[in-house]
């Protein structure tokens, strides 16, 4: 197939272009400078340069290509509308990146029980994402409605992804974004107890998982990504561990908001986000299940 990427540059995009190029796949890549394009070039990908802001041109590129994988910005309203209406009426598959901080709560570190399988999205469902996330559920939305204009849509709602990416891009936010502070600061920080859980995926899983959705995945289908969880206080008690740092400590989140910003503190790093993918219906196998493993035993080593 040839298939036009979008966020190929970055974490998600270039680990999913990679594996297509080595799964004897054509990639084209969306790409905002010469720069970047040249890398792109190196690594086998046909450069395409522009933003998420040129409508005709992403629509042009969707049209002409056999599948689309968005992996630039879960949020950008027009980039989606402009690749949907390319593909509209081609039967040809759309796989949207979503994320799961789509369920998360203002939990300030305290642990949540519930768990979200994926019928929160469908029609005559009678969940509501908190007020900063409705944009994005709702873009979501019109994904999986553009089953109905001859597009096979699917949305892949990532949950904390780990490991290193394998293209441009070897990072993921959360678990750098800790480590950062970390390094800066001389102690791992978890926001109030740190009893918040998030459901987490390897990148190399998630990227297999996106694959499986361009060729097998029904129209108008959501799936989480995740196998496997974790609370933060034992992921910043792993990387305390894995950086040779002493004990991992609490903030209250006040501090973490100031240092963090409200987004991300509150949302990401202080809140749960628990999921349960339905993955296994495409075929989807994950070879990897714990993220603390990972961080005991390839953090020190890669970092």
């Amino acid at each position: 197939m040839r298939v036009f990427v979008t966020g190929a540059t970055g974490y998600i995009g270039g680990t999913v272009a990679d594996l297509l190029l080595h799964s004897g796949h054509q990639v084209e890549g969306l790409v905002r400078t010469q720069d970047k394009a040249h890398e792109l070039e190196r690594r086998g990908i046909t450069p395409v340069l522009g933003t998420l802001d040129d409508g005709a041109l992403l629509t042009a590129r969707a049209r002409a290509a056999d599948a689309v994988v968005n992996a630039a910005d879960s949020d950008h309203k027009g980039a989606v509308e402009a690749l949907v209406e390319g593909l509209a009426g081609t039967g040809r598959p759309l796989v949207h990146t979503s994320g799961s901080s789509i369920v998360s709560t203002d939990s300030r570190g305290e642990a949540a029980d519930e768990i979200f399988n994926e019928a929160i999205v469908a029609p005559g469902s009678g969940w509501q994402p908190v007020e900063e996330k409705a944009a994005r559920v709702a873009l979501d939305r019109y994904v999986l409605d553009a089953a109905h204009r001859g597009v096979r849509s699917v949305v892949l709602c990532n949950s904390l992804i780990y490991g290193h990416g394998r293209g441009m891009a070897r990072d993921s936010v959360q678990i750098p974004v800790l480590a950062q502070q970390a390094r800066d600061s001389g102690v791992v920080r978890y926001v109030g107890r740190g009893r918040n859980i998030w459901s987490t995926v390897h990148i190399d899983d998630m990227a297999d998982l996106y694959l499986r959705a361009l060729t097998h995945a029904a129209p108008g289908s959501f799936h989480f990504v995740e196998n496997g969880e974790a609370s933060f206080s034992d992921i910043c008690a792993a990387l305390a561990s894995a950086l040779g740092l002493g004990p991992a400590e609490s903030w209250d989140a006040d501090t973490a908001v100031a240092f963090w910003g409200r987004e991300l503190a509150l949302y990401v790093l202080a809140s749960n986000s628990r999921v349960r993918s339905g993955g296994a219906q495409l075929g989807w196998r994950p070879a990897h299940s714990s993220a603390l493993d990972w961080i005991k035993k390839d953090y020190p080593h890669s970092h």
